[in-house]
């Protein structure tokens, strides 16, 4: 009876990392993750800088970053982006010119004694580091879960025609497309909130659409609602 009592709990341990592994088990966890390590290795810099160092107009402590500033730019520079945020390569791109400018600026401030522009510069850096982080960071939680699986769904089952493993995980993936439809933006995107709401419904209805076709078996149908949900994810990353 022991050993009964025992092997329930392991059974149900066993469903839950199985169920766990949906993304992980087709493809490499860091290509699933949005965060680019070399930009947030560069946060406890930035952070002293900006949350002591310039309200204290501690310049001396200041000056005494460039070198760290210049050591995390050169690593920022030569990031590669993960998988699923490489549809945003051109605006990181566009993004690395204003932040190393602003890097730049902050080097030949410190070698001043012009207190203003050491300020400005500051300021500016650690402005042009919060852009770099908007430019990764998924809007909400729930887009971030739904885009997980649609990268792998995409960029693992669709080109594979594995639809059968596209199958396993469609559930999982309109569960993930509800809770889009539930989500209240944060205060600064709330005049896009019913527009978002639109289009939350749309790439729902999408991804219902695409379990009743999966059914069908018919590969060319089942490719146009692959390809028709996903242009309806964009459309949601499209409004940020």
């Amino acid at each position: 009876m022991m050993k009964k009592l025992l092997l329930v709990p392991f059974v149900l341990l066993m469903f839950v990392l199985i169920g766990n592994k949906t993304e992980a088990q087709c493809v490499d966890s860091t290509e699933i993750q949005w965060t680019v390590n070399e930009l947030f290795d560069f946060h406890d810099v930035i952070a002293d800088i900006w949350h002591n160092a310039y309200p204290e107009k501690d310049f001396n402590k200041m000056k005494g970053y460039v070198g760290a500033v210049k050591e995390h730019m050169e690593k920022i520079n030569n990031a590669k982006l993960p998988g699923i945020v490489k549809d945003k390569e051109a605006k990181w791109k566009e993004g690395l010119v204003k932040f190393n400018a602003s890097a730049e600026d902050y080097y030949k401030a410190m070698e001043t004694s012009d207190e203003q522009k050491m300020l400005d510069a500051a300021e500016k850096l650690h402005a042009e580091f919060e852009f770099m982080v908007r430019v990764l960071k998924p809007v909400t939680k729930s887009v971030d879960e739904f885009h997980k699986l649609l990268y792998v769904i995409y960029h693992k089952y669709y080109p594979n025609k594995d639809y059968n493993g596209l199958s396993s995980v469609i559930d999982d993936l309109i569960k993930r497309a509800e809770e889009v439809t539930k989500t209240t933006l944060p205060s600064r995107l709330s005049p896009k909130q019913d527009e978002f709401n639109q289009r939350a419904k749309e790439l729902y209805e999408s991804t219902i659409a695409l379990k009743a076709v999966l059914e069908t078996k018919d590969g060319s149908k089942i490719d146009s609602a692959i390809e028709t949900m996903h242009s309806n994810y964009e459309k949601i990353e499209g409004l940020f």
